[in-house]
């Protein structure tokens, strides 16, 4: 791992890059809220752990190189239900790397093409890695952040739960 870090890093800031570019000019599909595994929908912005990522629809192993990815079965994020978005800790640039440092009342912002959406973190939990509870709508927008934990292990997931506040109308911007 000592070794692969520099690289997945680097593989992961060329990427990101790309999603950047993807995103300031998306295809119809994203606009209408139909996107593509592999699509760049969003950035993904946590002030509180200097997290500013684009993120990709799909969450497999390529999708996860380039950042944070959307788990395609949940909603998007602003939509009703809970969105779910996934990402590294130690490798490919590690954006949740510190995503169990957030606290009750954090902001995460999601910019998206026809908006952006505002939460505040609700709460955060440890869970075994194949806990689908997690997923289970509340009856408001919310969005799901999820990250393997302890750092360096994928035995379970640190989950941070955040509820919408708000929704802006601005497009997206560097």
């Amino acid at each position: 791992l000592v070794w692969q870090e520099p690289v997945s890093a680097f593989v992961a800031q060329r990427e990101q890059a790309a999603l950047e570019d993807a995103l300031f000019d998306p295809p119809e599909r994203v606009l209408r809220r139909e996107p593509l595994e592999g699509d760049a929908i969003a950035r993904i912005v946590i002030p509180a752990i200097g997290v500013s990522e684009y993120v990709v629809e799909g969450t497999d192993t390529g999708d996860l190189r380039k950042g944070p990815g959307h788990y395609p079965a949940t909603p998007l994020p602003g939509d009703p239900g809970t969105s779910a978005i996934a990402g590294h800790r130690t490798t490919y640039g590690a954006p949740f790397q510190n995503i169990d440092d957030l606290k009750q009342g954090d902001v995460v912002r999601v910019d998206m093409p026809d908006g952006t959406f505002v939460y505040r973190v609700e709460r955060i939990r440890i869970v075994d890695d194949q806990d689908l509870a997690v997923l289970r709508p509340r009856g408001y927008k919310r969005l799901m952040l999820s990250a393997c934990h302890p750092l360096y292990s994928a035995a379970e997931r640190v989950i941070v739960f955040a509820q919408q506040v708000r929704r802006e109308s601005s497009r997206v911007r560097p």
